[in-house]
């Protein structure tokens, strides 16, 4: 069952040129490496699937609803990790899930549940009551994660979320994201690092200069190639 359908799908910033014409679809529950690099369009792509920038020309249908005519209800379907972490840096990590738990509306005591819970499978839950100004950056980057999954979204996209993790914060998002495919989400993930392609990721959609180069079965040696011979930015 298809769950995002973009079609024709540009952008573009004064005169320049973000991403040409994109035509995908991705099914419910697929997992999807969002690969290039810098400079490629992958970040553009994620605001424009999370309702937060609007497309210069073509469609976007995200579980049946339109963006951007109907971007409130896809914001409520998706969980979304950027490269800020979009928290409170004075609030503690308990405070902060509560917090954005209001937000989506859920009851006071099943935020207190799934908020222990994801803060448990995040690692943090030593710090539960620490502000989060003191984390380091792996430690912010899996409580950002903790809060796009608080709402129990259909649709999961990170935007580099592997940048700047030592390689036990890596292990713990590898579990996250594990979790949340056994969980049957949807997960869009981007990274210019063909090393950090998670064991999850089984289909891998490639852009370089603003349009799709490949879209297939996420293959490290493919990739590897297909990041070689790309442009840089």
């Amino acid at each position: 069952m298809t769950i995002i359908q973009v079609e024709y799908l540009s952008k573009t910033f004064g005169l320049l040129p973000a991403l040409r014409g994109l035509d995908f679809s991705v099914e419910r529950g697929e997992s999807v490496l969002l690969f290039g690099a810098n400079g490629s369009g992958k970040s553009t792509l994620l605001r424009l699937l999370s309702g937060l920038s609007k497309p210069t020309a073509g469609s976007i249908r995200i579980g049946g609803w339109e963006l951007p005519r109907e971007a409130m209800a896809v914001r409520a379907q998706i969980g979304l990790v950027a490269h800020r972490p979009l928290l409170y840096e004075n609030l503690t990590a308990t405070e902060n899930l509560d917090f954005f738990g209001k937000l989506y509306g859920i009851k006071a005591d099943e935020r207190e549940a799934r908020g222990d819970e994801l803060l448990r499978q995040a690692g943090l839950d030593r710090r539960a009551h620490t502000l989060v100004r003191t984390f380091s950056r792996g430690m912010k980057q899996r409580l950002s994660i903790a809060r796009a999954l608080l709402h129990q979204p259909d649709i999961l996209l990170l935007d580099e979320p592997y940048s700047g993790l030592d390689q036990a914060a890596c292990e713990l998002l590898d579990e996250l994201l594990a979790g949340a495919k056994h969980a049957g989400r949807t997960v869009i993930l981007s990274t210019h690092q063909v090393a950090r392609a998670p064991k999850t990721a089984e289909r891998a959609l490639v852009l370089s200069g603003g349009k799709i180069a490949f879209d297939g079965p996420c293959d490290r040696g493919r990739l590897a190639e297909l990041n070689r011979d790309a442009p840089k930015a």
